[in-house]
C-alpha cells in the first residue's frame, strides 16, 4: 500500500497491493438496479457504517479528530464493489465503535475522488485527524481483505491511539441489509424540506451556517412549535461556533481552563459534532454541578443540544432530569 507523506503521525508499514481489479470510472459495467439493502443491491449503511456526500464530507473529516475512519470510495450500483463493502462493514461493526466506515459514491461526488487523486474505484483510505492514509485502489482479493482485517486495521487503530484519536464512533441504525438507516448526514433517507425552510436549508448546504441560523430563527418566530426549524437552528448555531475549530486546540484549552464556561461549552460542541452526544451532555452537567453561577449559559447550550436529538432519545430524557435537579 502507498504511504501518504503528509501524515504527521507515525504510519503503519503497509505493503503494496494489486491494483489489477480497479474499476474504470469512465466505463462502469456490472450496474444493478436494486436499491441499497434490497435483494441484489448494495449492502445498506447502519451501525458504524455511514454514507457521506459532498455536502457532509467536511463534517465527516472533522470527526476523524475524535475517532479513526475508514473511507471507502466506491460505486454503489456496481456489484463488483459489494463484497468489499460488505466485508469492511462486518469488520468495522465488529470493532464496536473503535472506528467508523464512511462510504462515498464517486459518481455522486466525483470532486472528492479527484481531490484524493484516485485512479479508480473502489479505493480505501484511513482518515486520522483529517489526514488521509491511502490503503488500496481496486477490488481486493480474499487474501488482501484478510490482510486488511488482520494487520492493517489493528495498525490504524494503533496509529490513531498514538495520535490521541481514540474516541468511540456513534452508532446509527441496526446495519442489516433489510433496513437502510440514517448516517451522520442523513444521506440514506433524504428528508423532504418544507418550502418555507428552503432558503435556510440552501444557506446551510452552502456552508453559511450563521446565515442559515438567522433564517431558522425567523421561522421559529412565526411558529415556535416548528420542531424541524428548532432542530436545524440548533445545528447551524453549533456549526457556526465550532464547525471549523481545531479539535485538539479546543480540547487543550478546556483542559487548561477547567473553570471557564466558554472553554467547556466549546469542547462540548466538538463532542456533539463528533457524535459523542452523551459525553457532551455529561461534560456540561458535571460542570454545572460544581459551577452553579454558570447555570444560564449551560442550560441554554444544553437546550440547543436537546433540540438536535429525537424526542425519544433516552440520553435526552436522562440529561433533562439531571438538569432540572441541578437548576433547582
Amino acid at each position: 500500500m502507498r504511504k501518504d507523506r503528509s501524515m504527521a503521525t507515525p504510519q503503519p508499514n503497509l505493503s503494496a497491493m494489486n491494483l489489477a481489479g480497479a474499476v474504470d470510472l469512465e466505463g462502469l459495467k456490472h450496474k444493478v438496479d436494486a436499491q441499497e439493502g434490497e435483494q441484489g443491491g448494495a449492502p445498506a449503511a447502519g451501525k458504524y457504517v455511514i454514507d457521506v456526500t459532498t455536502s457532509s464530507f467536511e463534517a465527516m473529516v472533522r470527526t476523524s479528530a475524535t475517532f479513526p475512519i475508514l473511507l471507502l470510495l466506491w460505486v454503489k450500483n456496481d456489484d463488483r464493489c459489494f463484497p468489499m463493502a460488505r466485508k469492511l462493514a462486518d469488520i468495522v461493526n465488529g470493532k464496536d465503535g473503535a472506528l467508523q466506515l464512511a462510504r462515498i459514491d464517486v459518481n455522486d461526488s466525483p470532486e472528492i475522488a479527484q481531490a484524493l487523486r484516485i485512479k479508480g474505484a473502489p479505493a480505501l483510505f484511513a482518515l486520522i485527524n483529517g489526514q488521509p492514509m491511502p490503503i488500496l485502489e481496486g477490488v481486493p482479493h480474499e487474501q488482501e481483505m484478510q490482510q486488511i482485517e488482520d494487520a492493517v486495521i489493528p495498525q490504524i487503530l494503533q496509529v490513531a491511539a498514538q495520535a490521541g484519536v481514540a474516541g468511540k464512533a456513534p452508532m446509527s441504525g441496526d446495519g442489516s441489509d433489510a433496513q437502510a438507516s440514517d448516517g451522520a448526514d442523513g444521506a440514506n433517507q433524504e428528508e423532504k424540506v418544507p418550502e418555507a425552510h428552503r432558503q435556510a436549508d440552501e444557506l446551510a448546504k452552502s456552508g453559511d451556517y450563521s446565515g442559515a441560523a438567522v433564517e431558522y430563527a425567523h421561522l421559529l418566530e412565526r411558529d415556535p412549535h416548528d420542531a424541524r426549524a428548532a432542530r436545524e437552528h440548533s445545528k447551524c448555531l453549533l456549526l457556526a461556533r465550532n464547525g471549523k475549530s481545531d479539535v485538539r486546540a479546543v480540547r487543550e484549552a478546556a483542559a487548561a481552563k477547567p473553570d471557564d464556561v466558554e472553554a467547556q461549552m466549546d469542547v462540548a460542541d466538538v463532542d456533539m459534532i463528533g457524535g459523542q452526544v452523551k459525553d457532551a451532555f455529561d461534560r456540561l452537567l458535571d460542570f454545572l454541578a460544581t459551577h452553579p453561577a454558570d447555570k444560564e449559559p449551560v442550560r441554554a447550550r444544553l437546550l440547543e443540544y436537546f433540540a438536535m436529538c429525537p424526542a425519544s432519545d433516552a440520553r435526552v430524557a436522562q440529561a433533562r432530569r439531571r438538569l432540572a435537579t441541578l437548576m433547582y
